[in-house]
């Protein structure tokens, strides 16, 4: 080998190694989704009506139908893992899915976990009550045993407002591991009133799956806004998941879904003064 092809091949050799190093040259989520012909999806399948199961078994509502309208812009197959609220970044983590649209709230402190994409939905944290309770106003539920699942912004929500307001008050706070079994308590008198968002408590009451129950009083804590969320190092999978979005909405696709789960017009997905 003479000393100008000895040169060249030393400066490719560099180069591959700086390319690998920096991960020019591996592939990132959105290759591989492609590559494999399938998307994971991680969806809570016991918070209806963005996620349930229907009368065969089968996943079923509006993140149900966000997932397969992703895989179908991909032409890829959509397969859905249902998780807990607990679950959803465990199975980001672990490879399980390749993304979670779980109406997950865009929290910082997950935020320092995964990565959000931009918002698809706006949630309003009400109480949900036995039909014959007496709680009126936000302000009641400090004396009274309020139920919420784990893992949910509402959980915590409740919480930094219970310390925030209602340090010296008798009421407490009991939580579960599932939207149902949330629901099951405050039905059969476990506790006095459980904290959930408005869509899925206006299912939970029409429906009468839980019994006879009601929809109280709306938190103080303003809009729940929630977006997707996949690894945080996995920036041009955010990239084109938010695009998705972004056209979902713009074609009027969202608001196709949210009348045929929800009702109503679509919430507004932006935030004065941001660009978001």
């Amino acid at each position: 080998m003479n000393s100008t092809f000895k040169k060249i091949a030393v400066g490719l050799s560099a180069l591959m190694v700086f390319a690998g190093s920096t991960g020019i040259a591996s592939a990132d989520k959105l290759d591989d989704v492609l590559a494999s012909g399938k998307l994971r999806c991680a969806v809570v399948l016991d918070f209806p009506p963005m996620g349930y199961r229907d009368a065969d078994n089968n996943p079923a509502g509006m993140d149900v139908e966000m997932c397969k309208d992703l895989a179908k812009e991909m032409g890829v197959e959509a397969e859905v893992l249902g998780v807990t609220w607990a679950e959803r970044i465990p199975a980001l983590i672990s490879g399980k899915v390749d993304v979670a649209i779980a109406s997950s709230s865009d929290t910082l402190e997950r935020a320092q976990t995964v990565g959000f994409t931009i918002p698809y939905m706006v949630f309003q944290f009400q109480a949900l009550l036995p039909a014959d309770s007496k709680i009126e106003t936000w302000e009641d539920l400090k004396d009274a045993n309020v139920g919420a699942a784990i893992g949910t912004t509402y959980e915590s929500s409740f919480t930094d407002y219970k310390t925030a307001n209602w340090a010296d008050a008798p009421g407490k706070l009991s939580t579960f591991q599932s939207e149902t079994e949330t629901f099951m308590a405050v039905s059969q008198g476990r506790v006095d009133a459980v904290i959930s968002t408005d869509t899925g408590i206006a299912n939970v009451v029409a429906s009468g799956k839980f019994g006879d129950l009601k929809a109280g009083p709306v938190a103080p804590f303003g809009a729940d806004i929630v977006g997707m969320m996949t690894l945080r190092k996995e920036y041009g999978w955010i990239n084109y998941i938010n695009l998705f979005i972004n056209r979902s909405y713009r074609s009027g696709r969202m608001q196709e879904l949210y009348s045929e789960f929800i009702g109503g017009d679509m919430p507004d997905l932006t935030s004065t003064g941001v660009y978001y």
